[in-house]
């Protein structure tokens, strides 16, 4: 039988603004650990800490930009395009128009605090 997830969790987010993080599948609104689903909606101006995960995460923007900085170098990632991450590198994301940006987040397996690995 399917399983409807009616409605998401709202979950604390990282970063220097205010962030919207609405977790439809994953540890905390379906108990998911293979997988979590986030719809994300970053303010003009949010930079979240670097981090060093242990999952990929596969983002789809919706709305906006999303800048992908890497140790290689920065990504801006427009609406209608994806970028994948991948687990065990480091990366930041930050929302640097005037628009700000609104996205899907994908991460196999789930986000978690004790897999993200935030940089102080």
């Amino acid at each position: 039988m399917p399983t409807l997830i009616a409605s998401p969790s709202v979950i604390e987010a990282a970063g220097n603004k205010p962030k919207v993080i609405e977790e439809f599948i994953g540890r905390v609104n379906s108990g998911t650990d293979a997988v979590s689903i986030a719809r994300m909606k970053s303010p003009s101006g949010w930079v979240e800490p670097g981090q060093t995960p242990e999952f990929d995460e596969y983002t789809l923007v919706l709305a906006g930009c999303l800048r992908v900085e890497t140790r290689e170098g920065v990504i801006d990632v427009q609406a209608g395009q994806a970028v994948i991450t991948h687990g065990g590198e480091w990366v930041r994301y930050s929302s640097p128009t005037d628009d700000g940006a609104e996205y899907v987040a994908v991460c196999l397996p789930a986000f978690s605090p004790e897999t993200v690995h935030r940089d102080e």
